[in-house]
């Protein structure tokens, strides 16, 4: 009986129903960091990999024998990976979520996807991908509109 009232303190506390639901959001978001530290090693030793086996055992030696498109998705991929890294950072230093640098991130993200486009892909693919980047540069521009003064 104890045990229950115990609990039921916990849950209709308030004050202290947020505090343990903030410390799970922590734990969560320090997890999904160490997640995306691994994430970001296993891309770059798979970008590093490509890049060595590209340029230094196929013939002819010391030249992409890919597309650049490839290896600019892989450049990229790393990219996207370190700035969803950076999102959960600053998560975790200001506990709120900077909504300029998701914008940012989903746009790195498109314009990543526009990079390596497949012109064989439909032309409704290709202009998904303009509205988006158009919703995306409108979105950050009305964000960056909102606090001038923050140029860093």
């Amino acid at each position: 009986m104890r045990r229950w009232r115990k609990f039921w303190h916990l849950v209709t506390d308030d004050n202290l129903f947020l505090h343990l639901v903030e410390t799970l959001e922590r734990l969560v978001a320090k997890v999904l960091a160490l997640a995306m530290v691994v994430v970001i090693l296993v891309a770059l030793m798979d970008l590093a990999s490509f890049l060595f086996n590209d340029l230094f055992l196929k013939d002819p030696a010391g030249f992409f024998t890919t597309s650049l498109i490839k290896i600019f998705g892989l450049f990229l991929n790393v990219l996207v990976a370190i700035e969803i890294l950076q999102n959960i950072t600053a998560y975790l230093r200001k506990h709120a979520i900077q909504l300029e640098l998701v914008i940012v991130t989903s746009l790195t993200a498109v314009a990543r996807k526009i990079i390596i486009y497949d012109s064989k892909e439909t032309g409704a693919d290709l202009t998904g991908l303009a509205l988006a980047s158009i919703s995306l540069a409108i979105s950050y521009w009305i964000v960056r509109s909102m606090h001038p003064h923050e140029n860093d």
